[in-house]
Parts: C-alpha cells; sequence; structure tokens
C-alpha cells in the first residue's frame, strides 16, 4: 500500500537540481531499508533477487553513469568495462557502505557537472545533464521502491510531480525507442488518467506496429483508460504496484500488453 503524502506538488517541469534532489533522497533511503532488512533479504518486485542483487545493481547503474559523466564520454561503454568500473563486489558486511558511497560519488560528480556538460546519453533529453540526473532519479526511486517491498508494509511515496515526470520519460523516453516492445498489430490506445493532476497531464499512448506514441490531447478511440492517484500510475507502468489498486474502463487486454511487453532494457 502506497502511504498518500501530505499536501499535493504544484506540477511543473523539473529540472537537474529537482532531479539531483531526489536522487540524494532516494537512494539514502534505499541504503536505509537495506540496513533495516538485511541484505539477504529477498525482494518480492525483483523475483530472485535478494537486497543484496539490488544494492551491487543499483551501486553499478550509479558508478556507470558517474564514469560517462565524469570523464565526459561520447560513447557506451562496452559491456565488458562495466566489471572494470563497478569494480569487485565486496564482502556482504561492506556491501551497504559501498552503496552509500557509490551513491555520494554520483551525485557529487552530478552536482558539480555544467550545464553545458556534454556527453553519452541513450534516450532524448533538452540536455546530456538533464538526461542523467533525471534517468538516475528515476532508477534509483523504483529501486528504493523495490527495497522498501522486501519490508512488506507501506512505500514511501515518491510525490506527484515527480511521478509525472516520471510517466514522460517512460512513455515517451524508453517506449518511444525501436527496441521497445509495446506493440499491437492494431492501431490501438490506451489512455491514463491521473485523477489527482490537473486538467491536461493525460496521457494518450497510441500502441501500434510502430514504438510508441504518446499524447496530451486525445485523437482516435480510447480502447482503455487506467486511472487512479498519479503516484500509482508510476509504480503500475513500472510494475511495481498492482492494476488492480487502479481503476480499468474498457478493454483490461491492452493494460496485460503493456504488462508483459513493458519491461525496460538499456
Amino acid at each position: 500500500m502506497l502511504r498518500t503524502p501530505r499536501g499535493t506538488d504544484k506540477l511543473h517541469q523539473m529540472g537537474p537540481v529537482e532531479h539531483i534532489d531526489a536522487l540524494r533522497r532516494e537512494g539514502a533511503l534505499l541504503a536505509e531499508v537495506a540496513d533495516e532488512v538485511g541484505i539477504h533479504a529477498p525482494v518480492p518486485t525483483c523475483p530472485n533477487w535478494t537486497i543484496r542483487d539490488l544494492l551491487w545493481h543499483t551501486g553499478t547503474v550509479h558508478r556507470w553513469a558517474r564514469t560517462i559523466v565524469e570523464q565526459r564520454r561520447t560513447e557506451e561503454p562496452a559491456e565488458t568495462e562495466m566489471a572494470r568500473i563497478a569494480g569487485p563486489i565486496p564482502d556482504d558486511a561492506l556491501l551497504v557502505e559501498w552503496y552509500r558511497e557509490s551513491h555520494a560519488q554520483l551525485v557529487r560528480t552530478l552536482s558539480n557537472a555544467p550545464p553545458d556538460l556534454a556527453c553519452w546519453q541513450f534516450l532524448n533529453a533538452a540536455s546530456p545533464l538533464e538526461f542523467w540526473t533525471r534517468r538516475q532519479a528515476h532508477e534509483t526511486a523504483i529501486h528504493r521502491v523495490d527495497a522498501e517491498s522486501a519490508r512488506g508494509d507501506e512505500i514511501s511515496p515518491v510525490g506527484e510531480q515527480f511521478a509525472s515526470d516520471g510517466i514522460d520519460e517512460l512513455v515517451k523516453g524508453f517506449h518511444s525507442r525501436k527496441k521497445s516492445r509495446v506493440r499491437s498489430a492494431t492501431n490501438r490506445i490506451l489512455r491514463l488518467r491521473a485523477t489527482d493532476e490537473p486538467i491536461g497531464r493525460d496521457w494518450y499512448l497510441h500502441i501500434s506496429p510502430e514504438p510508441l506514441a504518446t499524447t496530451h490531447a486525445p485523437y482516435g478511440t480510447v480502447d482503455c483508460t487506467l486511472s487512479g492517484p498519479v503516484e500509482l500510475i508510476y509504480l503500475a507502468l513500472w510494475n511495481r504496484c498492482r492494476v488492480d489498486d487502479l481503476t480499468v474502463d474498457g478493454d483490461a487486454t491492452l493494460v496485460k500488453l503493456w504488462q508483459e511487453t513493458s519491461a525496460v532494457t538499456w
């Protein structure tokens, strides 16, 4: 169950400063939960993973991102280089502190990066700095949710503004790429309706044989509407909460299609 935050965030465009603040907060929460539940606790939202796997994965991603930004890499590091960037996995007793340091190094690097940073990025964004701060904030937030699922109680809120921003990144970024598997042989429209969002922040996902196209205004017939609090929609799109916690109107097979094909790969 998601714990509802007090008050309502004023919706506006998030930028690097807000994303770095979110990254700082989410990484600290992830480490705190890992300390609390222990590194061998299973992670229900990531089948076959324990907190140990979660920390190792997220810390490795932090180190990979930091290296790209810090060294101004213009190309994606080869897969064989990932192990060198991450370094050896620490002993269990040291793993949480290794994660904290990996996270802190990334926060420092992004905080010190210039606005005109030039380096490789893999999703469209106004600038590499905006891309990397946003991507690492949402990467960490989703894995913090994973860690809290191991605790088995309430999930801490991410905030309405951050959730809305994350939906944008997911549907307009990841799933606009050719490698997205969210496809349909016939043209279909899945509407996302955030019940606590200002008017105009609905998302219309145009699913077809081509990569996903997303608009905020309707055109064509909506086949299915998934509605509810924006934070729950955000988590549901990442398959981190039950769709049963939301309202589905229309052809529910579109929601099932999303669940079965939306897993993200780099």
